[in-house]
């Protein structure tokens, strides 16, 4: 009696031990399978563990069954039971099944199946592996199946550039693209939240699209129209977008667009879907962006993401997260792409573009070793720690100007901190970089300077531009001003104007202060200048700016510029449109004009570099007079940069 006594309580004690163990087995193997994706290098000792928990499972019911020592029951392997999802129709969402699926969760042995042995007969890309990976998708339920896809885009350069990524993607997926809303089976939005301003824009286009929408669903037949807001105010205001409209069905982040082909599947006519998950390490670097428009002659290249500057009024680092930069081999791997294309002119792209630093590798192919601590522009600092190691944008910009001498070379948006003389110098040697710089000076008083976090005093500001333009001279600069920021006084703006009056920016992008939610402006400081009196000050700084610019431009008269074509002007057929190395504006006749020593002449195309003769000029555009087709090489070999008056008169310029 005893010992039959102290056999059930051993059996009993073993039972619980290994249902603790095949719990925390199960455990484990959900957070492997959540965690890690379930990738197929996963599947095999993901397996494993769950073999060894429905050994427990056998051996701990004999154990109970028959009152034997659980050491001495065989292991036995029990296949798990495979959940299948029912197939989606194109273009119709979810059936029934599949939504009942995706209420109640996917089971433990769907994450095993989805990456199996059924998978291994052939191998699949990473995209394909992350959607494998999912609970809820196939890979035949991602496809687009031909559905078209219409883009519109606002906002800055950036946004132009992840709308060709977001292409690239949805066009692998089957997917096409319309240039008409109408026919469109889905509408995406790449956003902007910078401003209030921005925003609204959105917020009308919205109500637009809801009535689209609406209109859509009435009728039997039709494939019901989707909605996508993507980018930064996706970011910014998350499941709030959903709650305020009710017509969104895809909210998507900046570094999720890779999520996209699967999100537009999950979409419901009552279940929308959101990723807005920020990422350190996203850069879709292994992306070949697709152009949305057809014979373009210039480009944006994407060389970084993300900001750590953390300026008190700017919601760029909260929308598009912490810098990282792309690896410097992907990024000349595009721009030779586009050369071969023809494209004529690349932009490279980031929120705080010369700051670049590729870490990937300590020895690059292209031969240059890392450097050290990060050197900043005398008088600038910032609140986070030098960085060091890493490729950085000196070098990365040599290589890029080397890869097409006949290809132009551009960069924005910089930091004034981030100019050391070694990227300046190479400027002035390479003929194809453009001699166009953006500055952003924000302010032109120290106290408000030290307000929004600039890490630089307005002196400091001063003796940079003095630099450069000793370097440099005759380059063409460009700035970023907000006026009416937190607690500025008509004293302190008077400075900022003050600024814009001495500098001389050929450009500058001027705007009345708009406080964004979860900066650091938003909780420390109060907004507390009158809209009325942000947008009289806008005026005035408007007024200061064209006035200098228009004389700026009036003294490049007589000058001969080399000028990219870009198209017909808007205004008229007769005229074209390019813009010269500082990236103004040129109109000139739409004529036949020499091309080489032979004495040959054509009508020019774009893509095509001409010499033009500046007759006449504004504050915003320069008029010309075309010479002849020509080129960066020989333009710049020539002596002959300015046409003498007596010259112009026999053209009839004049």
């Amino acid at each position: 009696m005893l010992m039959s006594r102290l056999t059930a309580h051993k059996v009993s004690y073993y039972s619980k031990v290994w249902d603790i163990s095949r719990m925390r087995a199960r455990n484990r193997i959900r957070r492997c399978c959540v965690c890690a994706g379930v990738l197929q290098a996963n599947a095999s000792s993901a397996r494993m563990i769950l073999n060894r928990a429905s050994h427990n499972d056998t051996a701990a019911a004999q154990a109970t069954q028959n009152r034997i020592d659980p050491e001495s029951v065989e292991t036995s392997r029990v296949k798990p039971a495979v959940t299948e999802l029912p197939p989606v129709k194109p273009g119709v969402g979810l059936c029934k099944e599949k939504k009942d699926f995706v209420k109640l969760g996917p089971s433990l042995e769907y994450f095993l199946a989805n990456s199996g042995d059924s998978h291994t007969n052939r191998t699949y890309t990473k995209r394909e592996l992350e959607s494998l990976s999912h609970p809820y998708v196939e890979v035949a339920d991602i496809q687009g199946h031909g559905r078209k896809v219409y883009f519109e885009v606002y906002g800055c350069q950036m946004n132009v550039s992840d709308t060709e990524v977001v292409w690239a993607i949805l066009k692998q997926y089957g997917y096409s693209k319309t240039s008409d809303a109408k026919t469109a089976d889905v509408i995406l939005i790449m956003t902007c939240s910078i401003r209030e301003g921005a925003e609204q824009k959105i917020w009308h286009k919205l109500d637009h699209l809801r009535g689209m929408k609406r209109r859509r669903m009435e009728k039997r037949d039709s494939v019901p129209l989707k909605i996508g807001i993507l980018g930064c105010m996706a970011e910014r205001l998350k499941k709030k977008l959903l709650e305020k409209e009710k017509s969104i069905d895809v909210v998507a982040g900046p570094d999720s667009y890779r999520d996209l082909p699967r999100l537009l599947s999950l979409v419901t006519e009552d279940e929308a879907a959101v990723n807005v998950l920020l990422s350190l390490e996203e850069t879709y670097a292994d992306i070949v962006p697709l152009s949305l428009t057809t014979n373009r002659m210039s480009a944006f290249v994407s060389i970084m993401r993300g900001c750590d500057n953390m300026c008190t009024y700017c919601i760029v680092p909260f929308t598009r997260g912490r810098e990282r930069s792309r690896n410097v081999d992907s990024i000349l791997e595009e721009v030779r792409y586009l050369s071969d294309q023809g494209v004529k002119e690349v932009t490279l792209l980031g929120q705080n573009v010369n700051s670049y630093r590729d870490t990937s590798t300590t020895h690059h192919v292209c031969g240059v070793q890392d450097k050290g601590e990060t050197q900043y522009a005398k008088g600038f600092n910032t609140i986070y720690k030098p960085k060091k190691g890493g490729l950085r944008f000196a070098d990365l910009l040599e290589r890029v100007s080397e890869i097409d001498p006949e290809m132009r070379v551009r960069f924005t948006s910089p930091h004034p901190k981030d100019f050391p003389d070694e990227v300046l110098y190479l400027i002035k040697e390479r003929d194809n970089i453009c001699k166009s710089l953006h500055l952003p000076a924000q302010s032109g008083n120290n106290r408000i300077l030290n307000l929004m976090r600039r890490g630089y005093t307005i002196e400091a500001y001063r003796e940079l531009v003095s630099h450069i333009r000793s370097i440099l001279p005759g380059v063409s600069l460009s700035s970023d001003f907000i006026c009416g920021f937190c607690s500025e006084t008509e004293a302190e703006f008077e400075e900022t104007v003050a600024l814009i009056e001495e500098i001389k920016y050929n450009y500058c992008f001027l705007f009345p202060y708009s406080m964004r939610e979860k900066t650091p402006a938003h909780r420390k400081f109060v907004d507390d200048v009158p809209h009325q009196v942000k947008v009289s000050r806008l005026e005035r700084m408007v007024k200061a700016f064209r006035m200098n610019a228009n004389g700026i431009n009036i003294k490049q008269i007589g000058q001969q510029q080399l000028v990219l074509v870009e198209g017909t002007s808007k205004r008229s057929n007769l005229h074209l449109a390019g813009r010269n190395d500082g990236n103004t504006k040129v109109i000139f006749p739409n004529i036949e004009v020499e091309e080489g020593t032979e004495g040959k002449v054509r009508h020019l195309k774009p893509g095509d570099y001409v010499s033009v003769v500046v007759t006449d000029a504004n504050s915003q555009v320069l008029k010309g007079f075309p010479l002849k087709v020509s080129s960066i090489k020989e333009f710049h070999s020539s002596k002959n940069l300015k046409v003498e008056e007596d010259a112009m008169l026999e053209l009839n310029l004049l």
